[in-house]
């Protein structure tokens, strides 16, 4: 280390310019990793080669997180962190609050809930904390009802009265758009939908409340590396980029009922 330092210093001598630091950033497609691209140029301005490597599942960022092989990741939020480190004993931890997204239950067949038939096919979130907050939007939309107390945590197993019969098909976050038109009703996360570019994002028969704080995007890093000031300048340059800005605004299709700039709130 001490090595490094000394030749780091030797080359801003000698160029003067500092040695940019590369930070290796795991995202998921959509509005995070294109606002995270989008913030490429300034970091490097800052002295920072920002590196984004771009996931297709939700549980790969955290595996290269943890192994050392990423720096940061920005996909989730705290309840879904929170329960991958109770089930896998990462070393993670948030370090900054990015974006807050809307969630909904969609429909390409059906207008209203009441119009669903019996033994509906219904598409959910397969991990446990996004699982529950669709369950607790279609016992609201009075599909299902959920054992008392259970909120967000709710499971398949929590469903204590089911009256259309409907049968649930577990999918993996980020898939959801896809499939939406082979079932009745599925859960949905706008940017995905826009980035899949199937169907309308604001169609939702029924939509969270967009400030529910809990649920904002958080860059999280290793505990090892929460304090690193690189890693803190990368969240500082995210959350003060016009930028950045512009390219969350585009990638909810510059539909604020979508979003909310959670770190403002």
């Amino acid at each position: 280390m001490r090595l490094t330092a000394f030749l780091s210093a030797l080359f801003f001598a000698v160029t003067g310019t500092a040695m940019a630091e590369t930070v290796k950033i795991g995202v998921v497609p959509g509005v995070y990793g294109d606002s995270v691209a989008a913030l490429v140029p300034e970091a490097k301005a800052a002295g920072i080669d920002l590196e984004v490597i771009e996931f297709s599942d939700w549980t790969t960022p955290n595996e290269a997180l943890n192994a050392g092989d990423l720096d940061l990741n920005y996909f989730q939020h705290v309840p879904f962190l929170t329960n991958a480190v109770k089930q896998k004993g990462y070393n993670i931890t948030p370090i900054g609050v990015g974006t807050l997204a809307n969630i909904g239950i969609y429909s390409l067949k059906h207008k209203d809930f009441a119009s669903v038939p019996q033994g509906a096919t219904v598409a959910i979130a397969n991990d446990p904390v996004n699982q529950g907050r669709g369950l607790l939007l279609l016992s609201k939309g009075g599909l299902i009802k959920l054992k008392d107390g259970v909120g967000f945590l709710g499971t398949l197993d929590d469903i204590i009265d089911n009256p259309k019969k409907v049968t649930f098909k577990e999918v993996e976050g980020p898939q959801l758009a896809r499939v939406t038109g082979d079932v009745d009703l599925a859960l949905g996360y706008p940017h995905f939908i826009i980035a899949a570019k199937t169907f309308d994002p604001g169609s939702a028969l029924i939509f969270s409340g967009i400030d529910d704080k809990q649920f904002a995007i958080v860059f999280a890093a290793n505990k090892a590396k929460a304090d690193n000031a690189s890693l803190k300048k990368v969240v500082e340059l995210y959350q003060t980029s016009k930028t950045v800005r512009e390219a969350i605004d585009n990638g909810f299709a510059h539909d604020p009922k979508l979003y909310t700039i959670a770190w403002e709130k």
